[in-house]
């Protein structure tokens, strides 16, 4: 493992949302922060375009009665991320 920001090392072992700038949102526990992306353990890949809710209404609903995982592992690069923040960090609207 390489040297990250501290702020960032603190969100290993704790459920994640990561949002990028195309369709995809990622939901799951942060295990790994690497050089050159993020591993997630119990995650929920959801493309924005399938689907009936809005990107925070389905935020909200995994925060409210948890992540529903489709993928055991999953490496994000992180060059789709454009933000990472804890789960429980989000304000239910």
């Amino acid at each position: 493992m390489t040297e990250h920001s501290p702020s960032l090392e603190s969100l290993v072992g704790c459920r994640v949302v990561m949002d990028t700038a195309g369709p995809a949102t990622f939901l799951g526990t942060l295990v790994e922060v690497c050089t050159d992306g993020y591993w997630l353990a119990d995650a929920d890949f959801r493309d924005r375009a399938e689907g009936h809710d809005s990107k925070d209404r389905y935020i909200c609903h995994a925060l409210e009665f948890g992540i529903r995982p489709n993928r055991k592992r999953l490496f994000i690069f992180s060059s789709a991320v454009i933000s990472v923040s804890a789960l429980e960090d989000v304000v239910p609207d």
